[in-house]
C-alpha cells in the first residue's frame, strides 16, 4: 500500500471511506482542471452530511492530495506536496485543547502550564483553546452535544488532559472520547492516560517523561547525602505510576539509601486536608527528602512541616513536578522538575496530524524529558 493509500475497513469513519473514493478519483486523473468540488457537492453526490464531507477533505489535505486556497476552494495537489510542505502553512487546520485539570487553590496555575504551549503555536495555526464542563451533573448527552459543536465549528481534532481525581470524573472522560469517535474527531492525550492502574491505551498519548522526572529528583536527593527519600503520589495515573517508577529505579540503581517510603494520599482528602496529613506521614517516617507530585503539593507540605518546627531544606529537602509559578514566587524557591509545554504542543500536533494522514496506524505513546531546576527547598545555604 502507497504512503497515499486510505485505510477503508469496516470500523473507519464514514469520513475515512468517503476520502477514499475521493482519493481513487484523484489518482485516476479526474477534475483535470485542477478544482475539488465543493462541500456541498460532495455531501449531495455521496449522499452525506456536509461535516463528513468537510473531514474528507481535511483527511485529504493531512494527505497532501488536496490543497485549499483562501476564497477559491480545494484544488488537486501539485506532485510532490508533502505534509511536511503543508505543515509550514500558517493556517494548518483547528483545534479544541480540552483541560481537565485537578481542582484545588492552584488550578488555574495548573491549566496555565498545559496551555501555554499550545498558545505559543496560535501563530502557526488556529487553535481553539475550550475547556469542558466538569460539574457533576454533566451527563453524557450533554458532553456529546458539547463535541457535536466542536465538529460542527470545524474542529479538526482535539488534545485531551484527562481527569485524575475520581471515578466519576473517568466516566466524564470516556464520555467525551466516546462522543469523538461517534464524530470522528481523533483526539490525542496531553500528559497522562485515562485513570486507572495498567490501564491500556485508547487514544495516542503525548507527555512528560514521568519516569525520567522521578528518576532524576530521586538522584539529586541522594547525591545531596539524603538517606530517607520518600516519593509523594495520589490517583492511580501513568503520570504517578511512571514517576513511582522513576522514584524506585533511582533507588535500586543508585544504591545508598534506606528502602522506599512511598506516601499515597488518601483521594477523600482535599487540598487543606491532605498537605498537614502528608507533613505528618514524612514526619512519621523520618524522611530527610521528599518528592511531591506538583509544586502546589511540596508548597503546601513545607508550610505544614515549618507549623511542625520541621525545618526545610536542613531537616526535610522538597522537590516538586511541573516548575509551576507558585514555586518560584514562594518565599522559598522550589527545586522542580519542569514541564515541557511548548515541546508537547508541537509533538501533539504532530502525532495528531499523522492520525488524521493515518488513522489505522498502532496507538503511539510519547514522552519528553523536561529538566531539574536546583532551588532553595534542597540546598542548604
Amino acid at each position: 500500500m502507497s504512503q497515499t493509500d486510505l485505510p477503508v475497513a469496516e470500523t473507519s469513519p464514514k469520513y475515512v471511506h468517503l476520502a477514499g473514493q475521493l482519493a481513487g478519483r484523484i489518482r485516476a486523473g479526474e477534475w483535470s482542471t485542477g478544482k475539488v468540488p465543493t462541500v456541498r457537492d460532495i455531501a449531495n453526490t455521496y449522499e452525506v452530511s456536509s461535516f463528513t464531507a468537510s473531514r474528507a477533505l481535511h483527511l485529504l489535505r493531512a494527505q497532501g492530495l488536496v490543497v485549499t486556497r483562501e476564497r477559491s476552494g480545494c484544488y488537486v495537489a501539485a506532485p510532490g506536496t508533502t505534509l511536511a510542505s503543508l505543515s509550514k502553512s500558517p493556517q494548518i487546520g483547528r483545534w479544541a485543547v480540552v483541560t481537565r485539570v485537578s481542582p484545588g487553590p492552584w488550578q488555574t496555575a495548573s491549566e496555565a502550564v498545559v496551555k501555554v504551549g499550545f498558545s505559543q503555536l496560535a501563530g502557526e495555526g488556529i487553535f481553539d483553546l475550550r475547556p469542558l464542563e466538569v460539574g457533576a451533573g454533566v451527563t453524557a448527552s450533554e458532553i456529546g452535544k458539547t463535541v457535536a459543536a466542536l465538529g460542527a465549528d470545524g474542529v479538526e481534532g482535539a488534545f485531551f488532559l484527562p481527569s485524575r481525581v475520581s471515578e466519576a470524573a473517568c466516566q466524564q472522560d470516556e464520555w467525551f472520547l466516546a462522543a469523538c469517535r461517534r464524530e470522528g474527531l481523533p483526539a490525542v492525550l496531553l500528559d497522562r492516560n485515562l485513570r486507572g492502574d495498567n490501564r491500556p491505551l485508547e487514544c495516542d498519548l503525548v507527555a512528560s517523561d514521568h519516569h525520567d522526572g522521578g528518576f532524576r529528583c530521586t538522584e539529586h536527593l541522594l547525591g545531596l547525602g539524603r538517606k530517607n527519600v520518600a516519593c509523594v503520589v495520589a490517583s492511580p495515573t501513568s503520570a504517578h505510576n511512571d514517576r513511582l517508577a522513576g522514584y524506585l529505579y533511582a533507588l535500586q540503581t543508585t544504591g545508598g539509601g534506606k528502602p522506599a517510603q512511598v506516601v499515597r494520599v488518601p483521594e477523600h482528602l482535599d487540598a487543606r486536608e491532605a498537605y498537614p496529613w502528608i507533613a505528618d506521614e514524612l514526619i512519621r517516617l523520618g524522611a530527610d527528602g521528599v518528592i511531591c507530585y506538583q509544586d502546589y503539593v511540596a508548597v503546601g507540605s513545607i508550610l505544614e512541616l515549618f507549623r511542625r518546627g520541621v525545618n526545610v531544606p536542613r531537616d526535610v529537602a522538597v522537590v516538586g513536578c511541573d516548575d509551576l509559578p507558585i514555586g518560584q514566587s514562594f518565599a522559598l524557591g522550589v527545586t522542580s522538575y519542569t514541564y515541557p509545554s511548548e515541546a508537547i504542543a508541537r509533538t501533539a500536533l504532530r502525532v495528531l496530524t499523522n492520525r488524521i494522514a493515518h488513522p489505522g496506524d498502532p496507538l503511539v505513546k510519547v514522552t519528553l524529558p523536561g529538566r531539574l531546576v536546583v532551588r532553595d527547598s534542597t540546598v542548604v545555604t
